[in-house]
């Protein structure tokens, strides 16, 4: 059966705001190409003002405020979570370098012998 949890927009109002807020981003994405030649600060100027109008129009469609409202949730969510303290984060990282050079030396190894058993032994390609 298929899921019925997927939303759809059906006002063609918040169709129209949904485009123009997609629309207005992609502007700020192209004017930021487009003045390759100004200075830095005027192309990063252009690009934010095309994600806050982009935002602002996304914000007051029905869409827009689901997705602000789920965001805001994922956001308080990451603010519950029990974080690994640095040295349980420092051990982990330091067991999974040392898995892996475990792992690259054991295929290694594996690989060296392969070649040998097939290109020494059985064809005799290598003298």
């Amino acid at each position: 059966m298929a899921n019925q949890n997927v939303e759809v927009v059906t006002s063609g109002a918040d169709r129209l705001k949904v485009v123009l807020a997609v629309v207005a981003v992609l502007a700020g994405v192209v004017g930021f190409y487009l003045l390759s030649g100004q200075p830095a600060i005027a192309r990063i100027a252009v690009f934010i003002a095309g994600l806050g109008v982009g935002a602002a129009i996304a914000w007051f469609s029905g869409p827009g405020q689901q997705f602000f409202a789920f965001a805001k949730d994922s956001w308080a969510e990451t603010r519950r979570v029990t974080w690994p303290e640095r040295k349980e984060t420092t051990q982990v990282t330091l067991i999974v370098f040392a898995f892996v050079l475990a792992m690259a030396l054991f295929l290694w190894l594996v690989d060296k012998s392969l070649e040998w058993v097939l290109y020494d032994l059985i064809l005799g390609w290598k003298k």
